[in-house]
C-alpha cells in the first residue's frame, strides 16, 4: 500500500445499523442525485434491489451458506460498478476545433510561455482549464489508441498535490494537454519575487515544510501509485512547475503525464520498439532545465526516476536557501561570469558545519525556524543529489523522512507560539 495515495474508492457499508423499513427499500436510491444529475454524465448506478441488506447473512453463521455467498458476491459487484460509475476512466480526447475555439484560434493571450510550451487559460466544456502546446520529443506523433490507452492510465490518477489532466488533443506535430486550472502562483515566484526581492509569502518555515511534503507526497504516488506496474517519471520537477494554491499555500505538481504523452521515455521507447522487433531509429529530442537535469540524465538522454529524485533534491535546497537552482553572477576580478550552483552552496555549508548551514538558511525566515530541522533538511536535499543515482533515495523513503520533519517543525512552533493555521494573498507587492 503506498502511503501517500489519495483513496477515490466509493464505500458503503453493508452492515446497516437497523434494519431498514418496507418504505425506505421501495425508495429510488437515485433521487438523491437527481439536484446534481445535471453536472455530471448519466451514471449507472446498481439498484437497491442488487444489495441484500439482510443482516442474518451476516452474523449468523449457521443459516443458508449460499445465500451469504451470493449476498456478498452481488455487494461485491455492486460496489465495483458503482466505483466505475462514480470515477469515469474514459479520458477526453478533445477534437482540434474544440481547442481552436477555445483559445479563439490560438490570439488570446497566453497564460504562460516558455522554449517548450505555451498555455492558454480558457474555458472548455463549461470547464476552466488551461491548454499547454507542445511539441512531440519524436518524429513520429502518438497514434490515437496510443494516446487513448495512456490517457486512460494517466487521468485516472487522482492526487491532492497533482493538477489533473482532463485531456488532450492532436495536430500535426503538436499535442495540447488540458488541465483543470488552479488558482496560485509557481514556487519559484514565491520565492524570488523579481518585483520585489527582499519580500516573500513564504516567510514562514511550516508553509516551507509544508510545500515540501506535498511535492514529495505527489512524486512519490507518481512513481509508485499512478500505474499498475512500475509507476510514471514526471521529467519536469522545478520550481516553475509547483503550483502554490492561494489561501492555504499547498504545493500542487504541475505537468503530470507531459513525459509520458510527448514521447519523452527513450527508455520505455526503446524497449517498445524492440518487443516489437523493430530497430530503434527514431529521433529523440532531450529536453531538460539547467540545474535540475541529473549528470546521467546529461549523459545519455535516458529519463528516471531517480532524475525526478534529483530534481526534488534541487527544489528542497530551493525551499531552505531561497537561492535559483543556477545562476551566473559577474564577476568584477576576472570580468567574466561565474557559476553558482544551489547544489555546491549547500556542500559548502555543511562543511562549514552548524554555523554554515544556519547562515546559508534563507534570511527572510529572521532565524525563526528550528535550527535542527533545517539542518536534516539540508542533508536530505544533498542525498537526492547524489552524483551516483544509486546512492539517492527513494521517493517513498523521502517522503517519509519529509514527513517526519514536518512534524517536527510543527511541534516545534506549537512549543514557541507560532500560528500554525494561516491564509495569505498571493497578490502583487
Amino acid at each position: 500500500m503506498c502511503k501517500s495515495r489519495k483513496s477515490t474508492d466509493v464505500n458503503h457499508s453493508l452492515t446497516p445499523k437497523s434494519r431498514p423499513s418496507k418504505s425506505s427499500s421501495s425508495a429510488n436510491p437515485s433521487s438523491s442525485l437527481s439536484s446534481s444529475s445535471s453536472n455530471y454524465p448519466s451514471l449507472n448506478y446498481p439498484s437497491s434491489s442488487s444489495i441484500n441488506y439482510s443482516s442474518s447473512g451476516f452474523f449468523n453463521n449457521n443459516k443458508d451458506t449460499s445465500k451469504s455467498s451470493s449476498s456478498s458476491i452481488s455487494s461485491k459487484r455492486s460496489l465495483k460498478s458503482l466505483k466505475e460509475a462514480a470515477l469515469p476512466e474514459n479520458p477526453n480526447i478533445y477534437d482540434f476545433a474544440e481547442i481552436c475555439r477555445a483559445t479563439n484560434n490560438f490570439l488570446s493571450k497566453p497564460f504562460s510561455s516558455s522554449s517548450s510550451s505555451t498555455s492558454w487559460r480558457c474555458q472548455i466544456r463549461r470547464k476552466e482549464v488551461v491548454i499547454f502546446k507542445r511539441k512531440f520529443r519524436r518524429r513520429d506523433p502518438i497514434e490515437l489508441p496510443e494516446l487513448q490507452q495512456r490517457l486512460s492510465t494517466i487521468c485516472r490518477s487522482h492526487h491532492s498535490s497533482l493538477i489533473k489532466l482532463l485531456g488532450a488533443s492532436t495536430s500535426g506535430n503538436c499535442i495540447y494537454l488540458v488541465y483543470e486550472y488552479v488558482n496560485g502562483v509557481n514556487l519559484a515566484t514565491c520565492l524570488r519575487n523579481p518585483q520585489n526581492p527582499s519580500y516573500t509569502v513564504l516567510s514562514n518555515w511550516l508553509s516551507r515544510m509544508q510545500i515540501a511534503t506535498d511535492i514529495a507526497h505527489g512524486l512519490d504516488y507518481i512513481h509508485h501509485c499512478a500505474a499498475s506496474n512500475s509507476g510514471f517519471v514526471h521529467n519536469h520537477i522545478k520550481s516553475s512547475s509547483i503550483l502554490v494554491t492561494e489561501d492555504s499555500l499547498n504545493a500542487k505538481i504541475c505537468h503530470f503525464g507531459t513525459a509520458e504523452l510527448c514521447g519523452e521515455m527513450e527508455g520505455s521507447e526503446r524497449s517498445e520498439a524492440r518487443s516489437l522487433g523493430r530497430s530503434n531509429s527514431k529521433g529523440m529530442k532531450i529536453e531538460g532545465t539547467r540545474g535540475y537535469m541529473s549528470p546521467e540524465f546529461q549523459a545519455s538522454g535516458i529519463v528516471t526516476q531517480k532524475c525526478d529524485v534529483y530534481a526534488f533534491g534541487v527544489v528542497v535546497l530551493e525551499l531552505v536557501s531561497g537561492m535559483e537552482a543556477l545562476r551566473y553572477v559577474f564577476d568584477e576580478r576576472s570580468g567574466g561570469f561565474s557559476r553558482v550552483s544551489v547544489i555546491e552552496r549547500a556542500r559548502e555549508a555543511v562543511s562549514s558545519g552548524a554555523s554554515g548551514v544556519r547562515n546559508w538558511v534563507d534570511r527572510r525566515l529572521k532565524d525563526s525556524y528550528p535550527v535542527d530541522v533545517a539542518e536534516k533538511m539540508v542533508f536530505v536535499g544533498l542525498e537526492c543529489v547524489e552524483e551516483d543515482p544509486q546512492k539517492r533515495p527513494d521517493m517513498e523513503q523521502v517522503a517519509g523522512r519529509v514527513s517526519k520533519l514536518y512534524l517536527e517543525s510543527k511541534n516545534w512552533a506549537e512549543r514557541i507560539g507560532m500560528p500554525i493555521d494561516f491564509s495569505v494573498s498571493l497578490a502583487p507587492r
